[in-house]
């Protein structure tokens, strides 16, 4: 079986990645498991939040992208716009985003094993999983985490309301430098300028949701995109809900999406997962996993709260009114953004 590891990633995506960079940077040994070889896409809006380039840049990773100035809600005339006042975000294709990680994790000497991880055994000292016996493991294997699952941390989530998304690029000029997010009846639409030339649009909604549709419906986007080349097929992703009892098990831990998910609204789903990668390997630097939990609630305390209850107005009869409040109230928010955007 080999030597013990110090910690074993389960999910080489950006959080897992970011959690492997984590532990080499506190010296200690890091192996991720990952049954994809290729660079891991996923449907997202793929904009970073302004907090999230610090957090990146502390891990010594810069990738490329477009700069982002700020947020627009959009809706049936309506529009709100708030610029970022901590600086600039930016755009960035997943793909891209998950080379630039992988290549400084892989500069740290982080292994890299290709593989999947379909049961698990823990005891005082370590925890075997994959093959490999580490003294720490963190899951960072997504919405449908199977850690999640074999470790008896995951809760039911009821399915009515369940939200999903979709996203296709294309070959077009951005139109501003701001993410746009058009608000109808039955879907929010991210626009999302991921460098020169190419935009990204991210559709969420109900099961079922047909990407061409909402696009028609939409008219200011259907006419940025007429006549334009796909730069991508059209990826799916969801049900985005999804619960734990908690965070931890022993020598396991749960990140990023694995370890719980609102929904997709806000976008800051990156920040939120580094954040937790840091505070999962501060505590497995300090032997200390129990306090993991405590740290997890403290840093996704604002995306929690914020975003739950956004999705709550967006699934109620308000939702209508979503874009007129902030219109009426430019100030708050920009606040509600400032505090998404950290």
């Amino acid at each position: 079986m080999g030597r013990l590891v110090d910690v074993l990633v389960v999910g080489g995506g950006p959080v897992g990645l970011a959690a492997a960079i984590e532990a080499r940077l506190r010296g200690l040994t890091a192996t991720i498991i990952e049954p994809r070889q290729s660079a891991i896409d996923k449907a997202c809006g793929e904009g970073l939040m302004p907090g999230a380039l610090p957090a990146l840049a502390r891990l010594g990773v810069d990738p490329p992208g477009f700069d982002l100035l700020g947020v627009s809600y959009r809706s049936a005339g309506r529009r709100v716009d708030h610029l970022f006042a901590s600086g600039a975000g930016r755009g960035v294709r997943r793909t891209a985003l998950h080379d630039a990680l992988a290549e400084r994790a892989r500069s740290l000497g982080v292994v890299m094993v290709c593989g999947k991880v379909d049961a698990l055994q823990q005891d005082s000292q370590s925890v075997t999983a994959g093959g490999i016996r580490a003294r720490y493991l963190v899951a960072a294997d997504g919405l449908h985490s199977t850690v999640r699952r074999l470790t008896g941390l995951e809760r039911p989530v009821a399915a009515r309301g369940r939200r999903y998304g979709v996203r296709r690029h294309f070959h077009v000029e951005p139109q501003t430098d701001l993410i746009e997010v058009y608000w109808t009846p039955t879907v929010e639409a991210y626009v999302t300028p991921v460098g020169d030339g190419v935009v990204g649009i991210a559709m969420l909604g109900r099961q079922g949701l047909d990407f061409e549709a909402a696009l028609a419906g939409i008219p200011a986007l259907a006419s940025l995109v007429k006549g334009a080349e796909p730069a991508s097929a059209l990826r799916g992703a969801g049900p985005f809900r999804q619960s734990t009892t908690r965070r931890s098990l022993g020598r396991v831990l749960l990140v990023g999406d694995a370890s719980g998910y609102v929904d997709a609204i806000t976008g800051e789903g990156i920040r939120v997962g580094l954040a937790q990668a840091e505070a999962a390997i501060a505590s497995v630097s300090q032997d200390a996993p129990q306090g993991y939990e405590r740290a997890w609630r403290r840093r996704t305390r604002d995306f929690r709260l914020l975003t739950a209850g956004l999705v709550a107005a967006a699934n109620s009869p308000v939702r209508s009114a979503i874009v007129p409040a902030a219109v009426a109230l430019p100030r708050v928010f920009g606040g509600v953004v400032e505090r998404l955007a950290r």
